[in-house]
């Protein structure tokens, strides 16, 4: 569904040129649901626009739904969907009313955009509020009727920048499971991008890393876990003796990072929840009873921290603000 070799967008800023995609390489599957996730500045958006066709590469390749984006940019456009992150309804205008507008704009007959526009309504909950004001909906009603104006024409790929932003947590899981939904129903192809590491690691089968506008990782969000980022085992003790006893059992662990502040001894290292049965036998042979046992699985800010020095809650924080 996407093919990129090598693409690349350079930008002029003044005297100097500001490189914000380095030969981008980038291949997704039809059917595959991808979160594309990077710092601010990573060229994370400049590869949305440029895979939309708003954007024209300075060099490199790009085949979006097999056409290429330099030269058949129409047949890209009918094929896509894109959802930015502002509301893309227009305020005054009833919901029902752009929904068809949109697909009338695709080239849909009106009746065909009517009836395309009640099935996506129904789908996405918008029966109560369709016929009203865009101005008057919530912040949750909002974005799914983005959605929809995204979806009006049956798009074979649809792109969700920041789907979630500004919305509650009621809403951002009502608006994960119709994302799910339309994927299950439907076969559609699904790039998102994101500052919640939940919901890339949710939703996503797939997580892209691109950073200084190149990929620095590419694989499912276990194996991430599993090879950039450690479990974190916390001991926690009744006596600061038995703590100090405890780091020294524990720093033959192969390749583990093992810290104290008094009585707790935390542990991390990969694959470091196996480790917890023998180091609680080996403990207690040593006579070092164990008050409680926390183990933390790794995330994908904690992966995201290993491999570009920076958490993205803090980065998706500083966008928000």
């Amino acid at each position: 569904m996407i093919h990129t070799q090598a693409l690349t967008r350079h930008f002029t800023a003044g005297k100097q040129t500001v490189e914000a995609v380095r030969g981008l390489d980038l291949r997704v599957e039809t059917g595959e649901m991808v979160a594309l996730l990077g710092p601010n500045g990573a060229g994370k958006s400049t590869t949305l626009r440029m895979l939309t066709t708003l954007l024209t590469p300075t060099s490199g390749t790009a085949k979006v739904a097999g056409f290429d984006v330099r030269t058949r940019r129409r047949e890209v456009r009918g094929r896509i969907g894109y959802i930015g992150q502002g509301n893309g309804a227009g305020h005054s205008q009833r919901g029902r009313d752009e929904l068809i507008s949109q697909g009338r704009a695709y080239g849909m007959g009106k009746p065909a955009a009517r009836a395309r526009a009640a099935e996506l309504i129904a789908s996405l909950d918008l029966e109560a509020v369709a016929d009203r004001v865009v101005s008057s909906l919530s912040g949750g009603q909002r974005r799914r009727l983005d959605v929809a104006m995204g979806l009006i024409h049956a798009p074979e790929l649809l792109f969700l920048d920041e789907p979630s932003t500004g919305l509650d947590p009621q809403n951002r899981a009502n608006l994960q499971e119709h994302i799910r939904r339309l994927r299950a129903e439907h076969g559609t192809t699904i790039v998102l991008t994101t500052h919640y590491l939940d919901e890339a690691d949710q939703l996503a089968e797939r997580v892209i890393v691109i950073d200084q506008g190149r990929v620095i990782a590419d694989d499912t969000p276990e194996r991430l876990k599993a090879d950039y980022a450690g479990d974190r085992i916390t001991l926690s003790f009744d006596r600061e003796d038995d703590a100090v006893h405890a780091v020294a059992r524990s720093t033959g662990i192969a390749g583990a990072q093992v810290e104290r502040s008094g009585t707790r001894v935390t542990i991390e290292s990969r694959g470091g929840a196996r480790l917890v049965p023998k180091l609680l036998q080996s403990l207690d042979e040593s006579g070092l009873t164990v008050a409680a046992v926390e183990v933390a699985r790794p995330t994908l800010d904690d992966v995201f921290l290993t491999l570009t020095g920076r958490s993205l809650r803090e980065e998706g924080v500083s966008a928000s603000s």
